[in-house]
């Protein structure tokens, strides 16, 4: 009998993000469009970089890399929550959910590791400038990306498969619109108490991991910051970093707040509007931010631009 009831459940149904038909249509629209900006707007920067000689340097390289991992965490959540919107039973199966935290996982962890080696990336070119083309090599760029994804691979092989070799015997509605550990961890027929006390070590070992590199690269920078005489120089050097800095804060501070802070497991329906904006709104605002604050991507466009009108 305790085998026929954790096989019981073979798929599960998401209660989404509202059942207001006024609301669906504007929630539709509005994460369609967002959604496709998103495409565009990263492809364009993948494609901009390739084919503009000027931007083949190891930010770049990174830049690349951080758009194409937007671009697949994105699709990840918005088509399968677009499908559903309308929808009154949103189900998903078994192995689909389990895809889907598989693959939403790992395009998260290697978008913050990502961020880390832009932030040592950004360290070399400014401590650095004299060593920086001999160190930041193209293999050590394609190892920095490489162990990334690596990073990524392990975490999210971890905790897909702990979570999904838990019992499931009902209910399997999931309070959410995608399958997140927090809200799936509520429904298994176990006692997971010491499982969410190891999400939450390896969440924080994977922040803190990061987040040590971040700071310490930042911190560095800094204090060549202050001690550049001119203001121009300043001013150059906080302006190669804005961008980068934005793009941690977001991300960062919505992953914080979802995963590592206490008790976030009792707040689900606060964590399904703070994953709406890290699994959608930020793969759109990342390629905004890095156009519109970067003087050499937005050259690059305007090259582009001028070479097909011609």
């Amino acid at each position: 009998m305790e085998d026929e009831n954790q096989t019981a459940v073979t798929e599960f149904f998401f209660l989404g993000l509202t059942d207001h038909l006024h609301q669906q249509i504007v929630l539709y629209v509005t994460l369609l469009f967002v959604y496709l900006v998103t495409l565009v707007g990263n492809l364009g920067i993948i494609t901009i970089v390739w084919t503009d000689s000027r931007l083949h340097t190891p930010m770049y390289f990174f830049l690349t890399h951080l758009s194409f991992v937007d671009i697949c965490s994105s699709s990840s959540i918005a088509p399968k929550l677009l499908c559903d919107i309308f929808v009154q039973k949103k189900s998903i199966s078994f192995l689909g959910c389990a895809t889907q935290m598989w693959f939403s996982g790992f395009f998260v962890v290697t978008e913050c590791f990502l961020l880390a080696a832009m932030a040592y990336d950004r360290y070399m070119a400014i401590c650095e400038p004299l060593l920086y083309t001999l160190i930041m090599s193209q293999r050590v760029c394609m190892q920095l990306v490489a162990g990334s994804y690596a990073m990524a691979l392990m975490s999210s092989m971890t905790h897909t498969t702990v979570t999904f070799r838990l019992p499931f015997c009902g209910p399997n509605i999931i309070n959410h619109f995608f399958c997140d550990i927090p809200p799936l961890l509520s429904l298994a027929c176990a006692d997971t108490w010491v499982i969410k006390l190891g999400f939450f070590f390896e969440a924080g070992s994977i922040g803190i991991l990061s987040v040590l590199i971040i700071t310490v690269s930042y911190a560095c920078i800094l204090v060549a910051i202050l001690k550049i005489q001119s203001a121009d120089g300043k001013q150059k050097a906080f302006s190669s970093c804005s961008s980068h800095l934005a793009a941690i804060c977001m991300l960062y501070g919505s992953l914080f707040f979802i995963y590592i802070r206490p008790g976030s497991s009792s707040s689900l329906d606060i964590n399904k509007v703070i994953s709406l904006f890290y699994t959608v709104v930020i793969p759109l605002l990342n390629p905004i931010i890095y156009s519109m604050r970067n003087k050499e991507v937005k050259e690059a466009f305007q090259r582009k631009f001028e070479r097909k009108n011609l």
